[in-house]
């Protein structure tokens, strides 16, 4: 499938409801398609609906600024053309930009031209906006214990729809908000000195209550008992991993 084929009505840049059932905050935030140099982009129309994955488009280092291309060193003229790499700004020879790959992070429309660099960063992110994006969306279960607690409780976990949200529903209910979490650590066992034959067992979650600088703590363990489902928990904690990490380089853009 294409970046773009998320299912369930889901977009790559947030915004998205899906079919059926949706929490009030999931509700389907208006699009806008905005032109930029880069290329066309479709972009919820609040700001605030945007995903925490997300990254915004770099400034693009001034034609003056940049005599001979940033990689190669080939003197620019009217045989040698000039381009920007859509993802990190930078001005480079057709040689060395001439990849079209997909940047869904920025939420353009089509693939775009980037730089080798950045290109293989793409296409490497591809495989969480292909697969593992739809994975959080799934969901999975999960004894969740909060806090200091000994008492856990058995809960469906997933990501929302518009990306901006992880909803936990078991006797309980919780809904996170994604930019409040502030670590991610996910919990394995059976290691060995090489890192080798690990696998995910579960995660702690810390998160700030909004309209305060309260931390709180959530701690996620796959059920001995879920045996079918084991694997599904293992496959999403390994798509939560990558989602912490895309959401780190977000906030430290």
């Amino acid at each position: 499938n294409p970046w773009w084929a998320l299912g369930s009505g889901a977009s790559p840049c947030g915004g998205g409801g899906g079919e059926g059932k949706m929490s009030g905050l999931e509700a389907r935030d208006g699009k806008k398609l905005v032109r930029s140099p880069s290329g066309l982009r479709m972009v919820p129309e609040s700001r605030a609906a945007r995903s925490p994955f997300g990254l915004e488009e770099p400034p693009w280092v001034p034609d003056k600024e940049c005599p001979r291309c940033m990689q190669c060193n080939a003197k620019f003229d009217f045989i040698t053309r000039k381009h920007h790499c859509r993802r990190c700004g930078k001005c480079f020879c057709d040689k060395c930009c001439s990849k079209k790959v997909p940047l869904p992070r920025m939420c353009f429309v089509d693939p775009v031209r980037q730089c080798a660099e950045c290109a293989l960063i793409s296409q490497k992110e591809a495989e969480f906006y292909d697969k593992q994006l739809k994975v959080l969306m799934n969901g999975a279960t999960f004894f969740v214990t909060p806090g200091t607690s000994e008492k856990s409780e058995t809960m469906v976990c997933r990501l929302s729809n518009n990306q901006r949200y992880l909803f936990l529903d078991g006797d309980s209910h919780y809904e996170i908000e994604i930019a409040q979490i502030t670590t991610v650590q996910i919990l394995t066992e059976g290691f060995t000195p090489g890192g080798g034959n690990t696998r995910a067992i579960g995660m702690l979650l810390q998160y700030k209550v909004p309209g305060s600088e309260e931390l709180k703590q959530l701690k996620f363990t796959a059920g001995e008992d879920f045996n079918s489902n084991k694997k599904l928990s293992a496959t999403w904690l390994a798509a939560m991993h990558k989602a912490a990490k895309l959401l780190y380089e977000s906030r430290d853009q």
